[in-house]
């Protein structure tokens, strides 16, 4: 066959391929440039940024696992006006697709956000954090409560014109219900799932690995609950976007979680490992719609077929 178009749409942002960077794996989008040229992607979701510089969780903030890794890094970030100022030119030059995630303490602090990257240009679109397991303020706050999730969706979605993505909590006592807030709010397209929250114990020391004692899980072992929440979301609202990650290390990995409903994918653990991880699955993706006859990539979104 001839080479499959691997373009996808995600609420209303046009993407060369449905594979994306995950935020916080992979920098401001230029740190691992020699290993992956970001603009081979289909974009880059940006390391959470706040209005003002952060300093993040104390050390140690990483413990492995089996499968997996727990994180504690705390959204540590060099704060919107640096990102603007230093990384987004060279990315926007670059032709590189642009999601800012955007996190605060506040719903102000979030609208900020937004409002300071509108000055910049060149931005395709935005991600919420709502989700993040490791701050003490913000976060989960937001993504565990509906009603305040669709006032701080809404908040953000007065500020801006450009597609508005929210990033959905596994840990939320009742996810659908926290991704029909999202929508309600004006989000165009939901992404998820973000870590899960756990804990790492040092046996010899009697102390728990992580300074802050819990961490966000993730990496393969969270794959099959990320399908599982990516499914039911989909189930739920067909209509919706969606964005799933979790575990994903392959491209038959990427091309689960699209049947399960995903219309592109982010990918996050695996780059640490090998950071050109992203390219591989791009290209296994590719092969994938080769050998199954498949003309466009995008026509596996929710092609799951039930078992009756």
């Amino acid at each position: 066959m001839t080479t499959p178009d691997l373009s996808v749409t995600v609420g209303g942002l046009e993407l060369a391929n449905p594979v994306l960077a995950a935020s916080g794996t992979f920098g401001y989008g230029l740190d691992l440039d020699d290993l992956c040229p970001p603009e081979r992607l289909g974009g880059v979701v940006t390391k959470g940024l706040s209005p003002k510089p952060k300093a993040g969780a104390p050390m140690p903030r990483i413990a492995e696992t089996a499968c997996g890794m727990l994180n504690a890094i705390g959204l540590e970030n060099v704060g919107v006006d640096a990102f603007c100022r230093d990384t987004l030119p060279t990315l926007v030059e670059r032709g590189v697709t642009v999601i800012v995630n955007v996190f605060g303490a506040s719903p102000a602090e979030y609208r900020a956000v937004i409002q300071r990257c509108e000055t910049a240009g060149g931005i395709a679109g935005y991600e919420l954090n709502v989700s993040c397991p490791n701050v003490s303020s913000g976060g989960m706050e937001f993504g565990h409560d509906p009603a305040l999730l669709e006032e701080l969706t809404r908040l953000c979605r007065d500020a801006t014109r450009r597609p508005l993505w929210v990033k959905l909590s596994p840990n939320a006592p009742d996810l659908v219900a926290t991704a029909r807030a999202a929508v309600a709010g004006g989000a165009d397209a939901l992404s998820l799932i973000n870590t899960i929250r756990g804990m790492a114990i040092d046996p010899y020391r009697r102390r728990p690995e992580l300074a802050r004692t819990f961490g966000g899980l993730s990496g393969p072992a969270v794959l099959p609950i990320a399908l599982r929440m990516v499914h039911e979301v989909h189930r739920a609202l067909p209509a919706v976007p969606l964005v799933g990650l979790g575990g994903i290390e392959t491209g038959l990995d990427a091309v689960r979680f699209m049947l399960a409903g995903a219309s592109a994918v982010q990918v996050g653990t695996a780059t640490f490992r090998r950071p050109d991880t992203m390219l591989r699955i791009i290209d296994e993706l590719a092969a994938y719609c080769r050998k199954t006859n498949t003309d466009r990539a995008a026509s596996l979104t929710g092609a799951l077929e039930e078992i009756s």
